[in-house]
Order: structure tokens, then sequence, then C-alpha cells
């Protein structure tokens, strides 16, 4: 019995596969270093005590009726303070929406603001804009970044493609790489943006509309600074629509609190949009967000902790790999800069193990990097990139300090297992 065309053309996560081989291994009681996942071990990172302490408080009051359809006022009050306080970004509650996490956000947007095949542009790696792209029925164009711009596209790998595209999509810090927009790049591509949108204007054409997903604004680390296309470019107002949300900056993933914000009538279609899906963020979480964020001293402590922790994690592997590579190991690694991520090169397409097997694709060098370093990241062409892509995401949300040297312990006799 077949299903919809829809559903049959849609591919399955090259994450969950690797998830796969990691669990078989488990099973087998091995010990597995699994650095794939975008998420946190809640044991190593908990969510803030003030915020847990408010959704148990929520729950005791009986917070668990439905939510209002664009979130409950107080939290749109909340999230419009923090963006002011924090950002120096001002939206009123009218302009924001609440939703279950980011992802729904994600889709709404997709479905708001494109017709059937209407046209998106997105740089890979970048995570789901390909499946996103496809539910919503639309033709792509992807940008193939380089790692000599920190895998973040450029306004001149934009420019040629301005004129035929709908939406762009971006992420700043970026997943997989954990690297950002620095303040000249963005300047550029908002501008060509708002002239694009001019020329549209004149011509009675349909707007270019940006999604720009900061989910992980707040995980900066050292000299990095975050910016977005509005505070730069104050015309791109009116045609940017934000994702935002805890998830990320409070370890909490599965509290599933998220906003975007942007243009009235924007937000307005998709609140319509989501109330038909049912994609609400639960009622007892939201009030809980909407008195956590307020308690300044308590989120900034929380920060500090967190983007240490992490900062510390993502140092400690890229001097891990900078040392390998200075030993003469064919490895490599982009300096962290944001997010929880660390973008890590490792070359063995052609190398020859000791068993005599040569590597002949990137699924056999990463299925050898977990078999042997007993070390699970995810290669780049699971968010989009072309398969001879050398480039991996290593995530250090479930990382243990402890661990690192073992890691690269096994790591370095792996390599040495090749030639």
């Amino acid at each position: 019995m077949q299903t919809s065309k829809l559903a049959e053309g849609l591919k399955g996560s090259e994450i969950i596969k690797i998830a796969g081989e990691v669990n078989a291994l488990k099973a087998q009681g091995e010990v597995i270093y699994n650095q794939t996942i975008g998420d946190f071990d809640a044991t190593i990172f908990p969510i803030p005590e003030e915020l847990k302490s408010e959704i148990i408080a929520a729950y005791h009051n009986n917070q668990t009726n439905y939510p209002a359809a664009n979130g409950m006022e107080v939290l749109r009050e909340s999230v419009s303070s923090y963006l002011s306080n924090r950002l120096g970004l001002d939206y009123s509650k009218n302009e924001i929406l609440i939703s279950g996490g980011a992802r729904p956000l994600i889709y709404a947007i997709y479905q708001t603001v494109l017709d059937l095949e209407d046209t998106v542009l997105y740089p890979v790696p970048s995570w789901n804009n390909d499946a996103y792209t496809y539910l919503a029925r639309n033709n792509s164009v992807i940008i193939e970044t380089t790692p000599e711009n920190k895998f973040m596209p450029t306004v001149e790998d934009i420019k040629p493609h301005i004129k035929h595209v709908n939406l762009i999509a971006l992420c700043s810090p970026l997943n997989p790489t954990g690297t950002t927009f620095d303040k000249q790049t963005l300047t550029d591509i908002s501008k060509l943006v708002v002239d694009e949108n001019k020329r549209r204007l004149q011509n009675n054409e349909k707007p270019l509309y940006v999604l720009y997903d900061q989910i992980y604004w707040q995980l900066t680390y050292g000299s990095t600074e975050h910016y977005n296309p509005v505070e730069l470019v104050p015309e791109m107002r009116d045609c940017t629509i934000f994702v935002d949300g805890i998830s990320k900056a409070f370890a909490a993933t599965g509290v599933r609190v998220g906003w975007a914000f942007g243009p009235v009538h924007v937000i307005n279609k998709m609140k319509a949009m989501l109330s038909h899906i049912g994609a609400w963020s639960p009622k007892a979480e939201q009030m809980a967000t909407a008195s956590y964020l307020n308690q300044t001293e308590a989120v900034s402590n929380y920060l500090e902790h967190i983007k240490s922790e992490l900062d510390f994690r993502l140092h400690r592997f890229y001097d891990g790999f900078q040392s390998l590579k200075s030993e003469g190991f064919p490895v490599n690694a982009i300096e962290p800069e944001a997010a929880l991520y660390l973008t890590v090169q490792i070359d063995l397409i052609g190398k020859t193990t000791t068993e005599g097997n040569t590597l002949s694709t990137i699924q056999e060098v990463t299925s050898y990097l977990l078999t042997e370093a007993k070390l699970a990241i995810v290669p780049f062409y699971a968010f989009g990139t072309s398969e001879d892509s050398n480039w991996f995401r290593l995530s250090v949300g479930t990382s243990k300090k402890e661990d690192i040297s073992t890691i690269f312990e096994l790591l370095k006799q792996a390599l040495n297992n090749v030639s």
C-alpha cells in the first residue's frame, strides 16, 4: 500500500541512521562517545533551577488548559521586553508568535510566505532546509559554502540568484558549524535584499523574505558578536522573520518554548496556520518561561555558566584537533565561535586500514571512526553538502570533561591504523 507522493519522497534523517549504528554498538556493550546530537545531556546541562521551579509551580496552579493561539499574552510581553533589553530590538507582543519550539515556526514561515513552486535559497551545510523546502513543495537554490568563509554564505554567493528567489533561509550562529556572520557580510546581504525589494515594489512583484534563525544567538564565545539584519539595516524589518526560543541557550530542548517575530501581517498568518496544526507550547511552560525571562540576574548567571562550560569543551576539542594536525595527521578544525558545535575535518578518503580495507566514501570513514575510535560525529553531507565533503559536526552538549582526553587517545590510535 503506497502513501502520498509527498510522504514517499521524504528522505530519512542521516543523523538518525548514525544513531542506529551507535545504539547497535552500545547494545553490544561498547562505550561510544556520541557527539552527534544537537542536544544536551540533562545530567550535565540541566535547565535553570528557577525555570524548573516556575514550571512545577505552573502545574500546581493548574495552568493545563489550552493556551492562546499565538501564545500567552504574558509570555509575548516578556519576550518583547527580553528582545528589547538584550538585543535592542523593539517588537510588540502582537508581532511575536509562540510555538512548541522552533520547528513549527520554520514550517509555518515556509507555508505562509511561499506559494507552490516558489524558490528558496539556502546555504549548505545547514539544518533541515532541504526538508522544509520539500514539504512546502518549493524549488531550491543551494549555495555550497566553503571553509575559507567559515561555511557562511557571502553576498557574492547570493547576488546572482537574488532576482529569482522568494525566500532566503539564513542561520547565525549556524547549525552545524558553530560559526557566525561577521558584521560586514550580513550588512552587505541585507542591503542586497532591501535593494531587490525596492525593485520588486516598483514592478509589482512579490517581496523577497528572509528567514533568520538565531536560536543560538546567546551562545557566543570570546570576541564573537551576534548580529541580525534589522539592527544593521533597519529597512530589513519589513521582510525579516526571526526564529528564536529557549531551547539552546537554556538547555531546554524538551521544554518546547520557541518564538518567531517579524512583520505583523506575516505573524498573524503564521498564527492562523499553526492554530489548525495545534503546535502550541504547553501553557504551563509558557507561564513559567514568562516569569523566568524577567528574572534578569538569574538569566545572566545561567548564561554565564553554560557559556563557560560549552566554551571549555569546544576549545578542548579544538586544541586536540590542532595538536593532531601539528603531528601530521590529516585533520583540522575551525576555531569555535558559538553554539555547541565544532567544525572538524578528517581526511581519510583513500586511506587503507590495517585490515586492508580502503575507505572509499565518507560513510565508510564515519563508520570507521565509530567502530575504531568509538567516536560518533555527523558528516556534513547530512546537512546537504556534497557527499565527498570530509568535514563533520562535533557536538559537545553531551560530553564530559574527563572523557575528552580519552577520545583523543582513541582517535589518535585509529588515525595511526590507516595509511
